[in-house]
C-alpha cells in the first residue's frame, strides 16, 4: 500500500488489519512502562521484549522505539533486543543497525549550558539533571513546590539564553533542552521514507506534552495516534495506562487483527 493511496481520504474511515499495512511507533517512559521516580528506577514488564520481538516479526520489521532517551539507555532497558529507535526526540536514530546523529561534540553551546544547569541546581537536592549528551533534561518530580518552579524557572532561562539553535520541551514535572529541529514528528517521518516503514501507514502511541507534536505530525500523515492516559490531546484514540498498552501489544504479537481503529476515542 503507497503513501497515495491515503491522500484524500479521511483517516478515521481508512480501516486496514493486516499486519503488512502498519508501521508502529512506540514512546517508552509512559507508554511501554510505568513512569518512575527517577529516570534511572523504570521497571521493564519482563514479558515485553518478547512481545516486541514477536511484533516487530509479524510487522515485518516495521517497529520502532521513539523516545527522549539516548539510544543507549534504551538498549539497556531492553536488552538483549537491539529495535530500531530515534533517540532524543530524534536527536539520534538507529536504522537497521547504522547509528546517526547525537554527538555530544557537536553541541559545545549546549554542554556549556549543561554545566551551567548542574551548578545552579546544586543546592536543589531533589531536583535531578539527566544529561543526555545532545539534550538535557531537568527533573523536579521528587521537588516541593519551591524548589519545582526554581527549577523550571532556570530551564526555561538557559533555554533562552542558548537562543533559536534549541528549543525547551515541557513535560510531567520535566523540562528539556533539545537542538530545535528535533521532534518525535521528525522522526517518524525519517523512519517513513525507509524499508521497512515507507509506505505503511503509522502508528504511534505516546503519553505527554512532549508527543503532541508527533500526534499532529502523524494525524497529518493519514496515520493513528495514540494517547495512553487521561490528559487533553490531539490524539485520536486512547488507551488507558502503560499496561493497557502492554496487553494490546501481547495481542496484536499474539496474532489479533492490528486494528487501531478499534480503540477507545480520545
Amino acid at each position: 500500500m503507497g503513501e497515495a493511496d491515503l491522500h484524500g481520504r479521511d483517516p478515521g474511515s481508512f480501516r486496514v488489519t493486516t499486519s503488512d499495512a502498519f508501521a508502529l511507533f512506540l514512546d517508552f517512559d509512559g507508554t511501554l512502562v510505568e513512569i518512575a521516580p527517577r529516570p534511572d528506577a523504570v521497571r521493564v514488564d519482563p514479558a515485553l521484549v518478547p512481545t516486541l520481538e514477536r511484533l516487530r516479526t509479524r510487522l515485518g520489521g516495521a517497529l520502532a522505539i521513539v523516545t527522549g532517551r539516548p539510544i543507549a539507555t534504551i538498549d539497556d532497558f531492553l536488552a538483549p533486543a537491539r529495535f530500531d529507535i530515534a533517540g532524543l526526540h530524534g536527536v539520534e536514530r538507529r536504522l537497521a543497525g547504522t547509528t546517526s546523529g547525537g554527538r555530544p561534540e557537536d553541541h559545545p553551546d549546549l554542554r556549556a549550558g549543561v554545566e551551567r544547569l548542574k551548578r545552579e541546581t546544586a543546592p536543589l537536592a531533589q531536583v535531578l539533571i539527566e544529561d543526555k549528551g545532545a539534550s538535557v533534561a531537568v527533573h523536579w518530580r521528587l521537588a516541593g513546590e519551591a524548589e519545582a518552579g526554581r527549577a523550571q524557572a532556570l530551564v526555561r532561562t538557559v533555554a533562552a539564553d542558548l537562543g533559536a539553535t534549541y528549543r525547551l520541551q515541557l513535560g510531567k514535572a520535566v523540562g528539556e533542552i533539545l537542538p530545535a529541529s528535533a521532534t518525535k514528528g521528525h522522526a517518524i517521518r525519517a523512519f517513513g521514507a525507509a524499508a521497512p516503514y515507507a509506505g505503511r501507514r503509522a502508528i504511534f502511541l505516546g503519553d505527554d506534552k512532549t508527543d503532541e507534536i508527533a500526534f499532529a505530525s502523524v494525524n497529518a500523515d493519514g496515520g493513528v495516534s495514540v494517547r495512553v492516559g487521561d490528559e487533553e490531546t490531539g490524539a485520536q484514540r486512547r488507551l488507558a495506562s502503560p499496561a493497557a498498552v502492554r496487553a494490546l501489544l501481547t495481542d496484536w504479537a499474539d496474532g489479533a487483527p492490528i486494528d487501531p481503529e478499534a480503540l477507545p476515542p480520545a
